[in-house]
């Protein structure tokens, strides 16, 4: 007897380990759960049908708890499987009418109440499903005693002796036994199951945080190095080696991991290195210091780990900014306005100069009027002096300025055709020609006409300066999409490279007479005019001054 009813145990409890063991091996493939459930307690209820046995009038077997409680955790469709195995093999082995109470009272009865707590027991805590299974265990038992006991009433010769009664009372409480050690081990699996899935994700995001802290500091231009808090170094970044590198012998990361952070510095004391992570270690929150070396400016902080638990110190970070250019853009950014006071206050003075060199010329003119013709040559040159330092004034007048202009839509060929009987006068009085290679059609745009004519003039002029006698300058305008140029082209001299890079340059020249500050005017102008002029030149052969506006955002 007791052999049959530990195997019937046996049976009743292998769809759970059958249901682990195949859940498990397909650890990382596509699940189907309900699918799995079927076939693993479909097939104890199979092998417990066929190890059934008889003793006393009662069947010794444990069906009707593996069709319980793996409905309850497999739902309607598993739940739908099993009864059907249940009541095929049930309707051909049933033996008596009170068997078929029996099973009449669980169609009726128990199967649509077992549909019915199917979700109620799925969401539930354990406690709450072993609840529901008990309960729904003692519907079972009642049905089953209580057919039996109808049978019992209305049956005059039934063979069923106090013994039968006895093994129907234990057959029960074995049910209940069942139940609670099938729902005991299945929540344990699934506890153990949601554990392993929040390790995972727990891992999964660590993994992910870690990656990203990781490639953080390996990208940032920060020199970053981490030590533990016995001093030894668990990581340090290529920013941080390469600032480290005229101290230390190896620039090879895996040579330097696992050392003491003693080998970055020559000394503990004077070292800013060495003395902020010893502070750190010594529990200082935060510790900066600015650091010259050689000829890099660096501003680097200390700082202290601590277990936010315990409150321990576990290790010390050390952050190296290199502030170099950050430091010259600070000074750059200085002398600028150093030299824009300066460059205010000599405007504002030679403006107030033109008043008294104009005074100057007048008296000059007075006084050569009534000379006499011996000394008119000293008067001209005189005026002309004056003439030309009231032009190099007016010059610097006019780049110092930063005036917004008042702009119209012109097409930049009425201003060229404008420009040129005054060119062609200048170009004939050297001895030279200008030829005109003027687009089929060019856009219209915002400009000053003015400043427009002032830069036209300007470019002309110089490549006219830059050539022979027998210069030829050309002026050609092209359009592409949105972007007209202007190019200014001589055949001159040409310009060396290392005198191309300082044109634009205030008061450079490289011209004998020249004062500087014509191509900075013809810089300015474009700039506010939001267009580029660039130089292209070739010594021996001629040089291209190239001007390009945006045509259509000036609309």
């Amino acid at each position: 007897m007791w052999k049959q009813v530990l195997l019937q145990i046996f049976i009743a409890l292998l769809p759970i380990f059958s249901f682990q063991l195949w859940f498990e091996r397909l650890a990382g493939q596509k699940r189907n759960i309900p699918f799995m459930l079927i076939v693993a307690s479909g097939g104890s209820l199979l092998l417990s049908i066929a190890a059934s046995t008889n003793m006393y009038g009662i069947h010794l077997d444990f069906q009707l708890a593996i069709l319980l409680v793996n409905s309850l955790y497999g739902g309607p469709i598993v739940m739908a499987a099993l009864a059907f195995l249940y009541l095929l093999f049930r309707i051909v082995s049933i033996g008596g009418w009170w068997e078929w109470l029996q099973l009449i009272g669980i169609i009726v009865v128990f199967i649509p109440l077992l549909l019915l707590t199917i979700a109620s027991f799925q969401q539930g805590s354990r406690k709450r499903k072993q609840c529901i299974a008990f309960l729904l265990m003692a519907l079972l038992n009642f049905i089953s005693i209580g057919s039996f006991v109808v049978h019992q009433w209305f049956s005059l010769d039934s063979g069923l002796s106090t013994q039968s009664y006895l093994i129907l009372l234990l057959h029960a409480a074995a049910y209940f036994l069942i139940v609670w050690l099938i729902v005991y081990l299945s929540e344990n699996y699934i506890e153990k199951l949601v554990l392993a899935n929040d390790l995972h994700v727990v891992s999964a995001n660590y993994r992910i945080e870690v990656q990203k802290l990781h490639q953080f500091i390996e990208e940032t231009p920060l020199g970053v190095i981490f030590i533990d808090q016995t001093g030894i170094i668990t990581h340090i970044n290529e920013m941080m080696i390469h600032n480290l590198k005229h101290k230390i012998s190896s620039t090879n990361r895996s040579d330097l991991l696992g050392q003491s952070y003693t080998i970055l510095c020559d000394d503990l004391e004077h070292d800013a290195l060495g003395r902020l992570l010893s502070q750190a270690l010594l529990g200082h929150q935060t510790s900066t210091e600015l650091v010259q070396e050689v000829d890099k400016m660096y501003l680097k902080t200390g700082i202290c780990l601590r277990d936010t638990q315990s409150d321990a110190v576990i290790g010390a970070v050390l952050i190296c900014h290199d502030i170099t250019e950050l430091n010259q853009l600070r000074n750059e950014i200085g002398r600028m306005e150093r030299l824009s006071l300066v460059g205010q206050m000599a405007a504002s003075i030679t403006h107030e100069i033109r008043n008294p060199m104009a005074v100057i010329r007048g008296f000059v003119q007075l006084m050569r009027e009534r000379s006499p013709d011996h000394q008119q040559e000293y008067f001209r040159i005189v005026m002309d002096e004056l003439d030309r330092a009231n032009g190099i004034i007016n010059d610097f007048l006019s780049l110092a300025q930063n005036r917004v202009i008042d702009k119209q839509c012109y097409c930049l060929h009425d201003i060229i055709n404008e420009m040129l009987p005054l060119l062609w006068a200048d170009a004939n009085m050297r001895g030279q020609s200008i030829e005109l290679e003027l687009a089929p059609h060019l856009t219209p745009f915002m400009m000053n006409g003015k400043e427009m004519k002032q830069l036209i003039l300007n470019l002309a002029r110089n490549g006219m300066e830059a050539m022979d006698g027998t210069g030829v300058l050309r002026l050609c305008t092209f359009e592409y999409g949105d972007r007209l140029e202007l190019h200014v082209v001589d055949n001159g001299c040409g310009i060396p490279a290392e005198k191309r890079e300082r044109l634009f340059e205030p008061f450079y020249t490289t011209k004998t007479r020249g004062t500087g500050l014509g191509l900075p005017l013809c810089l300015s102008i474009v700039e506010r005019h939001g267009g580029e002029i660039h130089v292209e030149s070739t010594e021996g052969e001629g040089t291209s001054f190239i001007v390009s506006f945006l045509c259509r955002s000036n609309h």
